[in-house]
């Protein structure tokens, strides 16, 4: 097993991510366990909201779930370091219990 950068690197190439593809065995996989009525698409609405819940700033909040930049200046740089990103989700599920 070569190593990389990607969580599923079967859905990324060097320069695109088939995320419409990778979304749809998310899906698939989550009704064959018994959680038809979820899919992805709301569960980065419950992730958003639960960030939102524990005051994690936007920008963080954005590059989290991956949703697009608002701005030209939030994409320059390197974003948020994993440390910090993983500060925010440590809030978020120390909220849940």
């Amino acid at each position: 097993m070569s190593a990389s950068k990607f969580a599923f690197p079967r859905y990324n190439t060097s320069t695109l991510t088939s995320t419409n593809t990778a979304s749809a065995t998310l899906n698939k996989w989550l009704r064959s366990e018994g959680f038809g009525r979820y899919t992805m698409h709301s569960f980065r609405h419950s992730l958003r909201d639960r960030l939102r819940c524990v005051a994690c700033p936007s920008e963080i909040t954005d590059q989290i779930g991956r949703w697009s930049n608002k701005t030209v200046g939030q994409s320059y740089g390197n974003g948020f370091r994993l440390c910090d990103l993983n500060k925010w989700m440590q809030r978020l599920v120390s909220n849940l219990a």
